[in-house]
């Protein structure tokens, strides 16, 4: 079984710069792709952007230029890095990981609690 324990939300102006790190734990022999998810008040689930062990990296267009994927493999850590955010990047973002290489064929097994990131205008 796998944890998934996200960290980094809160409030920030538009603007800002967030931070958010989703650390693995539990028993697994090792996880292909992580991903960031997001959920506004509302709307759908929406994957904000994934990346592979190998270091595929793959960014919804609403993100690219602002936000930052990366993962520490020995850590089983995955972070997003958020810049230049405005009010409607304010959601619940969730982290999910798989042991497969899940380009988004798949349905994440794994799927953290979730951090709330608000952005004030």
């Amino acid at each position: 079984q796998v944890q998934l324990v996200e960290s980094g939300g809160g409030l920030v102006q538009a603007g800002g710069s967030l931070r958010l790190s989703c650390a693995a734990s539990g028993s697994f022999s090792g996880l292909n792709t992580m991903a960031w998810y997001r959920q506004a008040p509302g709307k759908q689930r929406e994957r904000v952007a994934f990346i592979t062990s190998g270091g595929r990296i793959s960014y919804a267009d609403y993100v690219k230029g602002r936000f930052t994927i990366s993962r520490d493999n020995a850590k089983n850590t995955v972070f997003l890095q958020m810049n230049n955010l405005s009010p409607a990047d304010t959601a619940d973002y969730y982290c999910a990981a798989d042991w497969r290489a899940n380009l988004g064929q798949y349905e994440y097994p794994y799927w953290g609690q979730g951090t709330q990131v608000t952005v004030s205008s």
